[in-house]
């Protein structure tokens, strides 16, 4: 008998679209891992955690893992920094140059330490700091849902930054929404702030009527794009084309000091406008979510005079989706490349959230001298991703999704035991994914 162990003690909602989508195969779902004897096949699609990843590893012929035991390069921030600045060094001309801010990772656990650091791994960052007026961003390396982001413009404001977080590090019952122990993570990355993302106002077209509001009484918020990704075996990348937008609460403002504070301190920054991560909007609901192809004829708000109250059309969608697909498909090779924190499984699967951002520059060009508007800069990759986020409304997306998982990585597997004879044909991707990459890792073997 077939045997699937699903197991999301802190996700509810992803355990139930796990079984969901297991519902038409004819398998037994199990919350307890049983003894590979006790089944013919088992799947393991539960948390990392849950995971018995010896198993997957010693039975690559009958155990399937929801999981890649080892994939660092990707979902670390700065084992994912250092993956891509490998990469570029040999290849030049990967679309990578393009789609990845500047970024520089580090090593710290107090304020103090930032002074050798000028002289020695930030020795550049720090001169760019000093020469001008530019923008920077903090995060940690091993943090999500927004935790420890912050903004600074000067070495003064990051000094002050990591010692506020020495302060939170030493009581702990004082840390806000988003501090950050350092002492826990030591591992951060900077990068350069896109200082022009694409403006839209998520409340031009509402959910009930489908005409625009006039140009002169909209508000032009920054977002980011949240894809998900399938990759499957050693190894196939596909990208599910329904992306979300996730809009922060205000209308965008470039990075000021906040004034509804009394310290002076030049770190302060209001992020209000700038994050626009879900889990920090709680409050908000799904008011912020919406699916990119909704904004299809939405107003531009960002760019010059001279471009502003352009329409954002299905034609611009499409060339985002497909920058998308290809960035990450790059990114993909790059890891591959770092085969010591990125090893992917014949016998494995795995679904991750990717977040970019989408700058304007309306007379903006890439690496190649080609036109291009809107450049997707890729942001981060994050494995179990909190898709309760997304809102009962687009729920439906969700469904959709595990069922397309279910298509492309499980059902090959249990294609035997379902019944249907072993097919030579290609198999068909589902609708809403699309192939972004189809390479053979070391053989049929994998790792």
């Amino acid at each position: 008998m077939a045997t699937a162990f699903v197991s999301w003690p802190s996700a509810p909602l992803t355990e139930s679209l796990v079984k969901g989508a297991l519902s038409n195969l004819s398998v037994s779902i199990v919350t307890s891992l049983p003894g590979i004897h006790e089944c013919s096949k088992l799947l393991q699609w539960s948390t990392y955690d849950a995971i018995d990843h010896d198993l997957t590893h010693r039975n690559p012929d009958n155990v399937l893992s929801s999981s890649y035991t080892i994939r660092k390069a990707l979902i670390r921030k700065h084992y994912l920094a250092r993956c891509i600045h490998s990469y570029l060094t040999k290849h030049l001309h990967s679309v990578l140059k393009d789609a990845v801010p500047r970024t520089w990772d580090l090593e710290i656990s107090y304020a103090d330490e930032l002074d050798e650091m000028w002289s020695d791994q930030l020795w550049d960052l720090g001169n760019e700091i000093d020469g001008s007026s530019q923008w920077w961003i903090l995060k940690p390396g091993m943090a999500d849902r927004g935790m420890g982001i912050r903004l600074f413009n000067s070495k003064d404001s990051l000094y002050q930054i990591f010692e506020e977080f020495e302060e939170y590090s030493e009581d702990e019952d004082q840390i806000n929404d988003t501090s950050v122990i350092i002492s826990q993570l030591r591992h951060f990355v900077i990068q350069e702030y896109i200082p022009s993302p694409i403006l839209l106002d998520p409340n031009e077209m509402t959910l009930s009527v489908s005409v625009s509001n006039p140009p002169e009484n909209l508000q032009g918020h920054k977002f980011h794009l949240r894809a998900y990704f399938v990759a499957s075996g050693a190894l196939q990348l596909f990208m599910y084309d329904r992306v979300l937008a996730l809009f922060a609460a205000v209308p965008y403002v470039s990075p000021t000091k906040r004034e509804d504070v009394n310290d002076a301190a030049p770190g302060n920054i209001d992020l209000t406008p700038h994050l626009t991560n879900t889990s920090l909007q709680i409050d908000r609901g799904e008011e912020g979510v919406h699916l990119l192809d909704e904004l299809s004829g939405c107003h531009i708000l960002s760019g010059d005079d001279t471009t502003r109250g352009a329409l954002f059309t299905p034609e611009d969608i499409e060339n985002i989706k497909v920058q998308m697909s290809s960035v990450l498909a790059e990114t993909f090779k790059a890891a591959l490349e770092m085969p010591i924190h990125f090893q992917p499984l014949p016998n494995a699967f795995e679904l991750y959230g990717v977040d970019f951002l989408v700058s304007h520059d309306p007379t903006g060009l890439d690496s190649s001298g080609n036109a291009r508007i809107f450049q997707v800069k890729l942001l981060e990759i994050n494995s179990e991703p909190a898709i309760e986020l997304t809102g009962r409304r687009l729920h439906r997306i969700l469904e959709d999704l595990f069922v397309a998982i279910e298509q492309v990585a499980v059902l090959p597997f249990f294609r035997q035991e379902v019944g249907c004879v072993p097919s030579m044909e290609v198999p068909v991707v589902p609708r809403h994914l699309r192939m972004c990459l189809d390479t053979k890792v070391r053989g049929s073997g994998g790792w």
